[in-house]
């Protein structure tokens, strides 16, 4: 099976021999809507025509099923984010010929005179904000925005301003290549109300030089009314972070959140970790929303809730977990995270009694975890606190 992709701008193409003759001897077509109306008049009399729509499964299917060779129109490059990788994926015994044109974003950047290669690409078509909100975390100066209908440019210009990440400028532009391209510069509130059209990509470039704090003391947090002992103090914090080796983890689930100050931390310094954070209290629902915006702090997925009653069946198994409360439950909620968590995951437990540290370890010695840390830590006029680490064997 031979696969043709041909890429096109957003107009009417002009195709060369070669891609003439391949489009003559070719039955079966596939691409966007758009595509076709820009193509139709191309296609043979004996052409089979399939739309390419979310999900991909449907036209997947088609191609496996018939064995023969088909043509793909795409916009722009098909391997830069685009419809070659999953073709290529797929079907990795196909033959693959690809004839790109410029993509969305080198269009863009020609026509501000920019330099794209210093630019980190960032594609939110179809995709989760992970890798956008890690990028700001990052304090990346220069990003390439794909984008796709949900995640529009005013979508993400009001999560960033939501955030405090107004420290950007957008250079805009849509239909890029056709008769209809427009192109903008925006600060992010205008972005966040421009009339934007699909199918659109941008540029945002840094214009203050700021990245979010770490380290951040436990009086500038909002806190529970009433309950100003009940949050992480920051000493307590930082080797409560270390202790849980998030250097070389991918999901971190932070069970009684409370405040969600270790959330926050962990996600400030380890923007590439997924964090996900339960917390008990409706109170805190608010609270800890709060707190994430105003030490600009995006991607934290928050439950409220009791924990051991949670469905957690669709959440990705942590390799790190804080103990941060248990509401009378210890035995209860380890079991269930030593249930969910990795062979070679962390669990740490701050314990304020002599009784919870010797429960933790106790159940500890009884699951075949390893002891990593045992270490007492006093701030201030605070009683001292036991930090507990356990690795899962």
């Amino acid at each position: 099976m031979q696969i043709t992709i041909i890429g096109i701008y957003d107009k009417k193409p002009q195709f060369s021999a070669e891609q003439q003759t391949a489009i003559a001897e070719t039955r079966l077509f596939a691409g966007g809507k758009r595509h076709y109306e820009l193509i139709k008049r191309w296609l043979p009399e004996n052409a089979c025509w399939v739309d390419i729509t979310v999900p991909l499964s449907n036209f997947l299917d088609k191609v496996k099923k018939t064995g023969e060779n088909w043509l793909v129109f795409a916009s722009g490059d098909p391997l830069f984010f685009g419809i070659g990788n999953t073709l290529k994926r797929e079907l990795p015994d196909a033959n693959f010929v690809f004839y790109p044109v410029f993509n969305s974003l080198q269009l863009l950047a020609h026509r501000f005179g920019i330099n794209y290669g210093e630019f980190k690409t960032v594609s939110l078509t179809g995709r989760d904000w992970h890798a956008f909100d890690k990028a700001l975390l990052h304090g990346e100066k220069r990003l390439a925005i794909l984008t796709d209908r949900k995640n529009t440019p005013a979508t993400i210009a009001q999560r960033m301003l939501e955030f405090g990440y107004n420290n950007y400028r957008m250079l805009y532009g849509h239909r890029l290549g056709g008769e209809n391209e427009r192109i903008a510069e925006l600060s992010l509130q205008d972005a966040a109300t421009f009339p934007f059209s699909h199918p659109n990509c941008f540029f945002l470039e840094m214009t203050e030089d700021r990245i979010p704090r770490k380290g951040i003391p436990e009086t500038e947090f909002e806190i529970l009314e009433g309950r100003p002992k009940m949050i992480t103090k920051m000493a307590i914090r930082m080797l409560t972070l270390a202790a849980l080796e998030l250097h070389n983890k991918k999901v971190f689930w932070d069970v009684g959140a409370c405040t969600g100050s270790v959330s926050i931390e962990a996600r400030l310094h380890f923007p590439d970790v997924k964090v996900v954070a339960f917390e008990k209290r409706k109170e805190s629902l608010e609270i800890i929303k709060k707190n994430a915006r105003k030490f600009q702090t995006p991607g934290i997925q928050l439950f409220i809730g009791d924990y051991a009653e949670m469905d957690k069946a669709n959440q990705e198994q942590p390799d790190a977990v804080f103990l941060g409360g248990y509401g009378g439950k210890l035995e209860v909620i380890l079991n269930d995270v030593n249930a969910h968590l990795l062979h070679g995951g962390i669990i740490v437990f701050n314990s304020v009694s002599e009784q919870s540290e010797n429960s933790f370890l106790c159940w500890a010695n009884k699951n075949n975890y390893q002891l990593r840390i045992q270490q007492k830590l006093a701030v201030d006029e605070h009683n001292p606190i036991s930090i507990l680490a356990i690795k899962k064997q």
